[in-house]
């Protein structure tokens, strides 16, 4: 029997070049750095989206939802792609062997195809397959002409029907407008997000981070979550109001397209008065910083503010860092103030953890077990004390 359509959004992460590269490397080593750079993807990708499928060098992956929070979506996305970089550049660095495989490791990229649609699940040959025309809508954007029209080769191609779910404006976001025309299925228009000169801009941006030896006031939590999650509850903006007691209402303002992160602002609203956090620097899933302004009868007190994101073993240590404020006036204000706000965020962090595990609990309770990765050999990308 089939199972009722669900809205879901398909996203399709395709290692491009790969066929090229295959063409004149060694096949056992291929196999291994695509077993290595495949993995690397999904695990960025989880657990907003679960793996359906490995479709050779790409992973069809999907995330149940009639609607998309759109920021946390392109913030996966890029976090995805900065770490297939960070990734294929270590690999690389990782191994003193010439052959051809290991020396075209550059030469291959990741590109996303991303579409909202429905689905239905059902079981063929005893594994659980997605089906329906948006299923096929998704995989029929892969043969596209984004290369040729713009020439760019790492990039999201995302439906308009995607944007529509997710509530983005992609022109303010700098995305591209296209369309795409297939047979039986007719023109869809879509929208190109360049990666590339996302990742340019990523690693051109001073990082604003508040280190452990600056903080004035530090607490920190152990959470059983990935950093995904926990980087989902901790910024976006109704979570707030489930384990800070205090806060009352939080809006966002200077959001560019929809999208939060650097230069847009947090509002919290704590009865009458307002805090405005200010963002300055957004690493997903690894920490965002901001400039915490405070209303006080002596002035703004105005501190620095990261919240740092360490993966374990077993899941996540938050760590919220506030740094000592700049000025001689600030700084009494902040020996009262500090202290007794470090003290109710302490006294509120087991109510964040157990929300964060009933989140996790509640994503994985429906889910089916997902097709196993390929572990690449050990010994093809271990150090090897060259460069």
């Amino acid at each position: 029997m089939l199972s009722a359509a669900e809205p879901t959004c398909f996203l399709i992460a395709d290692i491009s070049g790969y066929t090229g590269y295959l063409a004149d490397v060694e096949l056992d080593h291929a196999q291994d750095i695509l077993a290595d750079l495949i993995g690397a993807v999904v695990t960025a990708l989880r657990p907003n989206f679960r793996l359906a499928k490995l479709e050779g060098d790409a992973a069809f992956t999907y995330m149940t939802a009639e609607r998309l929070d759109g920021s946390m979506l392109l913030d996966t996305i890029e976090r995805c792609y900065f770490g297939f970089r960070r990734r294929r550049r270590d690999v690389r660095q990782a191994t003193s062997c010439e052959c051809n495989a290991c020396v075209r490791i550059p030469d291959l990229d990741l590109k996303f195809v991303v579409h909202h649609g429905s689905a239905i699940q059902q079981k063929v040959a005893g594994r659980q397959e997605l089906l329906g025309s948006d299923v096929i809508v998704a995989h029929r954007l892969l043969k596209n002409d984004v290369v040729e029209e713009f020439g760019i080769k790492a990039y999201a191609l995302i439906s308009q029907k995607c944007i529509d779910a997710a509530d983005i404006d992609p022109a303010a976001l700098g995305m591209r407008e296209h369309r795409e025309t297939y047979d039986r299925i007719g023109d869809v228009p879509v929208w190109v997000h360049d990666l590339e000169r996302r990742w340019q801009e990523e690693e051109a941006r001073a990082r604003v981070f508040v280190t452990p030896e600056e903080a004035f006031v530090t607490v920190t939590a152990q959470a059983e979550v990935p950093p995904q999650l926990a980087w989902e509850f901790l910024t976006k903006p109704g979570q707030r109001m489930t384990w800070q007691p205090w806060v009352t209402e939080v809006t966002i303002a200077g959001a560019t397209g929809g999208r939060r992160g650097i230069g847009s602002a947090n509002h919290c609203m704590h009865g009458k008065d307002a805090v405005i956090e200010e963002i300055l620097d957004w690493r997903p899933y690894d920490y965002v910083t901001d400039r915490t302004i405070l209303a006080t009868p002596d002035g703004p007190l105005r501190v620095l503010h990261t919240i740092e994101l360490e993966p374990t073993t077993t899941g996540t240590t938050i760590h919220m860092r506030f740094a000592a404020p700049k000025t001689k006036r600030e700084l009494p204000l902040m020996e009262v103030i500090g202290p007794a706000y470090g003290q109710a965020l302490e006294a509120n962090c087991p109510s964040l953890v157990a929300q964060l595990a009933a989140a996790l609990a509640a994503r994985e309770a429906d889910r089916t077990p997902a097709p196993e990765l390929a572990m690449p050999k050990p010994t093809r990308t271990e150090p090897t004390g060259t460069s």
